[in-house]
């Protein structure tokens, strides 16, 4: 009976992780920026970004928590919450960015280190600015970005601390090394659905480089 348990349990076990490997891309088969790659090593690529139209929340809070908060007001938008009730197609990846430091005011905004962090979505390359459905919500900011240059290290894993650090780490001394030059803080970018197994994960550290 035991031995009967165990072969069930590994085999519900396969079954979910081969889910979680298949599941994983093709739910994350959506719309990518169309950039061009000008140099690219093992895993760090200098990139050169189209103009694009951005979809942006400022939230306050830990990193953890404001990409959430900051998804979900992006993600009630392209759902339909908007003034036109047309729904939006979700792109890929999610990006997560520092924003300038804001004194504390409150004891809840101290609880949370006072940090601004700017959560965006890119809007499908279909839509204009006169086109794409317009926020009801006043915290959404609608941005149309001029083309830019990023350079990211792409890396598999969980979007943590530890592993953010470390590539940004490794990105910022490449930077060096190949006599480039940033603008503002790291940006951080996630591609899959949070239930993707770690190792089918596509995360990115990317800095925008400056002329």
């Amino acid at each position: 009976m035991k031995k009967k348990i165990a072969v069930i349990t590994l085999l519900a076990i396969a079954v979910l992780a081969i889910g979680g490997a298949m599941i994983g891309p093709i739910m994350s088969n959506v719309e990518i920026p169309d950039y061009k790659i000008l140099e690219k090593t093992e895993n760090i690529e200098i990139r050169r970004y189209p103009p694009l139209i951005i979809a942006e929340v400022r939230t306050i809070g830990s990193r953890e928590d404001s990409i959430g908060t900051g998804f979900r007001i992006l993600a009630d938008f392209i759902f339909g919450n908007n003034k036109e009730e047309n729904k939006i197609s979700m792109t890929t990846p999610v990006t997560q960015q520092e924003g300038t430091k804001i004194e504390m005011t409150a004891p809840v905004q101290q609880e949370k280190n006072g940090k601004e962090w700017i959560v965006s979505f890119i809007m499908p390359s279909k839509f204009s600015m006169n086109t794409l459905p317009k926020p009801t919500n006043d915290k959404i900011k609608i941005v149309q970005m001029p083309s830019k240059d990023y350079a990211a290290i792409v890396f598999s894993g969980r979007g943590t601390k530890d592993n953010l650090t470390v590539n940004t780490l490794e990105l910022k001394e490449y930077i060096s090394r190949s006599n480039y030059s940033i603008r503002g803080n790291p940006k951080y970018a996630f591609y899959n659905p949070p239930w993707t197994l770690p190792f089918m994960r596509r995360n990115e550290v990317q800095f925008e480089l400056t002329e």
